[in-house]
């Protein structure tokens, strides 16, 4: 699913770019360009952050 029109992201990049450290919407904006343009998708990068969270293993 595109999570970013603007530069052509699907989630599978956003997650892709949050699994290797991103860890807010300005970091995956720098990452991989979505929600670095005109910012309608970043309530959608919040939420795949979240639920990354969400998922880690306990340590």
């Amino acid at each position: 699913m595109y999570v970013c029109l603007c530069v052509g992201a699907t989630n599978q990049t956003v997650c892709d770019a949050v699994a290797r450290g991103a860890s807010t919407s300005k970091e995956v904006a720098e990452a991989c360009g979505a929600g670095g343009d005109c910012g309608r998708c970043r309530r959608t990068l919040r939420a795949i952050i979240a639920a990354s969270r969400d998922f880690e293993p306990a340590q």
